[in-house]
């Protein structure tokens, strides 16, 4: 029975004893539709201001967070509290279409958005033609560590590791595949922290493979957790070392997995984000 219906006794109406009439032409009972409809309503009316009560109600214990009371980041019982994981309401950095975020807060916060942004351009397409790769370390990493980065990175993108993801020796896509290499930021957290020194981690989700009819390096899904140093220099957070873990790893869904045309289209249509925190 929905909310709203009357309960009825057999051969009564609510309960008075009297039984209803129905006239000709398919008229409604003795007590008139305005009655019934007047009942029917009020329920109804009741059931929405609960509903609103509870949604209000849902809402502000949602956004209590912490009481003030402790400066911890842990709440009752070791539960973190809601402004833990809850965005910051910091207006994203500016930026150019095209190039990587720059120019964050000298905080916490600006530091954990420039993680963010970092790890995307360091897990982007980008990285495996040499030209993007130095100038997306020059952009997002400090001065005194950039040529050592490029050293490391030109030994990791070689041939044969470009072969192993379906490139071309040089780098460059196949003609009629879709490379597809993006990472995305799940959350972040400051783990140490100074004025001019921040270590962030970067929990992130990430795609790699390739899209295209008969590929035999189809797209995949990964979970890591990236570990950034960063430095505030000449003006702005910079990277100075950066590591990869596994996981944490949610249990794979049921979800079927889309056709090669299906994944190439969306990467083609669907652009990234920038990240703040």
């Amino acid at each position: 029975m929905s909310l709203g219906d009357d309960q009825e006794g057999s051969g009564g109406y609510g309960g008075t004893g009297q039984t209803r009439t129905h006239l000709p032409g398919g008229t409604t009972d003795v007590y008139g539709g305005a009655r019934r409809s007047g009942r029917s309503s009020s329920r109804s009316l009741v059931t929405v201001v609960g509903v609103v009560v509870l949604l209000i109600a849902a809402i502000a214990f949602a956004n209590r967070g912490g009481d003030g009371s402790s400066s911890s980041a842990q709440g009752t019982g070791g539960q973190p509290n809601a402004t833990t994981t809850a965005p910051s309401g910091t207006k994203p950095v500016q930026s150019t279409p095209g190039t990587i975020p720059t120019g964050y807060a000298h905080d916490a916060q600006g530091a954990q958005s420039a993680a963010a942004n970092y790890a995307v351009a360091l897990g982007s397409t980008g990285m495996f033609d040499k030209t993007q790769r130095d100038a997306t370390l020059q952009a997002i990493v400090v001065p005194s560590r950039v040529a050592e980065f490029q050293s490391t990175l030109d030994s990791a993108y070689t041939p044969a590791f470009n072969k192993a993801v379906g490139l071309n020796d040089d780098g460059s896509t196949p003609a009629g595949y879709t490379f597809v290499s993006r990472t995305n930021p799940v959350g972040t957290k400051v783990t140490e922290s100074s004025q001019n020194n921040m270590t962030v981690e970067v929990w992130c989700s990430g795609l790699l493979g390739m899209a295209g009819e008969n590929s035999t390096n189809p797209v995949t899904n990964s979970w890591f957790t990236i570990t950034m140093k960063l430095e505030w220099a000449a003006g702005d957070w910079k990277v100075v070392t950066q590591s990869q873990k596994e996981g944490p790893t949610p249990v794979p869904g049921d979800d079927p997995a889309s056709s090669a045309d299906e994944m190439a289209k969306a990467v083609d249509e669907y652009g990234g984000f920038t990240y703040a925190r």
